[in-house]
């Protein structure tokens, strides 16, 4: 079989359940690592603590905080985005 063979389904992408990484960008002093992790427990995700990773931007005002947590639908992920988003110290996710 070629990889021209093979035809793509519509909806294809994410599969659910699976774990996934979200970053959410904000403000140096918001304590956004503790933060993005409280998020997403509440609404009922699990966390992966081993995947929690920091980054200061290059003059320290802001911080990058990326986590793994598994998910069980597209609406719960989607849902994890908006809440981030909805953090007055979070500008972005991605």
């Amino acid at each position: 079989m070629r990889l021209d063979d093979i035809e793509k389904e519509e909806g294809q992408g994410f599969q659910f359940p699976g774990s996934f990484e979200i970053t959410a960008m904000g403000v140096a002093n918001a304590n956004l690592r503790e933060r993005v992790q409280e998020i997403l427990r509440e609404l009922g995700l699990t966390v992966l603590e081993a995947s929690v990773r920091e980054r200061a931007s290059s003059q320290g005002n802001y911080v990058s905080v990326s986590v793994m947590f598994t998910c069980p639908t597209r609406e719960k992920y989607e849902a994890a985005h908006a809440s981030l988003r909805a953090h007055p110290d979070i500008r972005y996710t991605l």
